[in-house]
């Protein structure tokens, strides 16, 4: 297979474009349609702050190296879950997460010094390319360098993820549910309290679909009415959440991520196992198998309709009060469903203690 663009060996075939690419045009292929989905949804404008959240996958470094690459000022987010697994998954996801900062920091380093010493490569050397873009080549903004937040839910919390599913009944013995609602919380409070303006995700077509696909098999419209590209801040201490990967295929950003030389953790979180969004995508990736395009088709046909409003005699106004503990919003009065995640820990320690003959002072 020939590259479309220059005619050498292609490194990757996508026959829903019915487009093949060499290393290098690849390369370049995927921020432009990136930044090309970022001005079509209207997800967020050069001057904007955006806060990447990171896992150490494909998807996720993969996006924050696009991002900087087009010269948005992108900073990531680790959330460590405390998942062990067998494998050290949690660790292992930092780890690449550091490493990947570490690595964007060293061809920035580098850039400076030729800067600074005017040994720039030519016009047209790749490696100029690539480190000019890597900051926008905005040389009034050559000081500021891409950091990473890092919030160990264990440390803050008292509780790694798998001991809170442990100690609930909220997602039938396993962590997904807990997990997903932790996350939720801490990357929004993260983007506010961080002065972000924007909070970008790696989720990519396939993530898109399995989950537009299990919604509508349930017809379930609350969250169809909210699967978007962009869910704006439309609620006073909500952030704008963007997808900007939302129509590259899962072998598209795994593939980008492998030509650019980006380290990943290959393994999938232990816990998903068995999950009904990785049955949902073997099922969707053998349509596409048979149709290629059915699951961009998919995707693209749904935003229209939404668009349409098929589904906005649905949409239900839900009124959101701030968490009378931490301040987010929430449609629960009083605490919201995270503090009370919390909040029956410390019942529940309370209960043990007493139980034990142990004075507990609790604060009224």
């Amino acid at each position: 297979m020939k590259c479309r663009k220059c005619g050498s060996e292609a490194v990757i075939n996508m026959r829903q474009h019915k487009l093949a690419l060499c290393g290098e045009h690849f390369l370049e292929w995927v921020p432009e349609q990136t930044q090309r989905f970022i001005e079509k949804y209207k997800m967020f404008t050069p001057d904007e702050r955006i806060l990447v959240a990171v896992s150490g996958g494909k998807d996720s470094l993969s996006l924050w190296n696009v991002l900087l690459r087009l010269g948005y000022k992108a900073d990531g987010m680790y959330i460590g879950l405390g998942i062990e697994g067998g494998v050290d998954y949690s660790n292992q996801s930092h780890e690449m997460c550091d490493k990947f900062l570490s690595n964007i920091k060293s061809q920035i380093s580098n850039f400076k010094f030729q800067t600074s010493n005017s040994q720039l490569p030519q016009e047209g050397n790749s490696e100029i390319h690539d480190l000019k873009s890597e900051i926008g080549n905005r040389k009034s903004e050559i000081n500021w360098q891409p950091t990473l937040r890092v919030v160990d839910i264990a440390k803050v919390y008292g509780e790694t993820i798998p001991d809170v599913a442990a100690r609930t009944t909220r997602g039938r013995g396993k962590p997904c549910s807990v997990c997903g609602l932790i996350k939720r919380h801490v990357m929004n409070r993260v983007a506010r309290d961080g002065g972000y303006d924007v909070l970008a995700t790696g989720h990519n077509l396939d993530d898109e679909v399995a989950v537009l696909f299990g919604n509508t098999l349930t017809w379930n419209s609350g969250y169809l009415l909210r699967q978007a590209p962009v869910l704006p801040a439309d609620k006073p201490g909500l952030a704008r959440k963007v997808k900007p990967f939302c129509r590259f295929y899962e072998r598209e950003t795994a593939a980008y991520a492998l030509v650019r030389g980006i380290e990943y953790i290959y393994d999938e979180c232990p816990f998903a196992e068995g999950s009904t969004s990785i049955a949902h995508k073997e099922i969707l990736n053998q349509m596409e198998k048979d149709s290629p395009g059915v699951k961009l088709q998919f995707y693209l046909n749904f935003l229209r309709a939404r668009e349409q409003g098929l589904f906005a005699e649905h949409a239900e106004r839900v009124e959101l009060n701030a968490c009378e503990k931490c301040g987010q919003p929430t449609s629960a009065p009083g605490l919201c469903a995270f503090c009370r995640l919390w909040e029956r820990r410390h019942r529940d320690t309370a209960t043990t203690l007493l139980s034990k003959g142990t004075d507990v002072i609790t604060n009224q």
